[in-house]
């Protein structure tokens, strides 16, 4: 299963992802991916509004594995993790951009480029997927240039 573009953003749905993103990718739809965020119904309510008309499903990992399918497909992760149960369910993805992930209150972390933040776990996550012969990359807008992620984190000792 390939061909869908995914994005950790913990954000998720905000305007970088809904205007930039979705025109400079031509995405038709957004998947949302992550099990907590799929349980909770105000986000489940909330997140497709948010996407300006975009159609926009927000899924556990199990659901988006089934959705993923065809060509025009976004999935937003809130974190590394979430990849990585994507990809050991069969998901390829050409390419994950680690695009904006805010630091969580109460956790320790590593600001690894402005607008990233990894934890000791995430770290170990996006090894883990890097090791399974996904790219990564980081780029916060499409006008950006990309950068390696994994030598980022090499930089910052993670």
């Amino acid at each position: 299963m390939a061909g869908a573009h995914v994005r950790v953003d913990n954000r998720l749905v905000h305007g970088q992802v809904t205007v930039a993103w979705t025109r400079h990718l031509g995405v038709r739809r957004l998947l949302v991916c992550n099990d907590d965020v799929a349980a909770d119904d105000v986000q489940r309510m909330l997140l497709p509004q948010a996407a300006r008309g975009l159609p926009t499903d927000v899924l556990t990992v199990a659901g988006t594995l089934d959705a993923a399918a065809g060509t025009g497909i976004m999935i937003i992760v809130k974190h590394p993790q979430d990849v990585f149960r994507l990809v050991e369910g069969g998901l390829r993805p050409e390419v994950v951009n680690v695009g904006n992930v805010a630091p969580r209150p109460g956790t320790e972390y590593t600001m690894v480029t402005r607008s990233v933040a990894v934890t000791a776990d995430e770290a170990d996550a996006y090894r883990k997927l890097a090791a399974a012969g996904i790219p990564l990359v980081t780029q916060l807008l499409p006008r950006d240039k990309p950068a390696e992620f994994v030598p980022l984190l090499d930089r910052k000792g993670l």
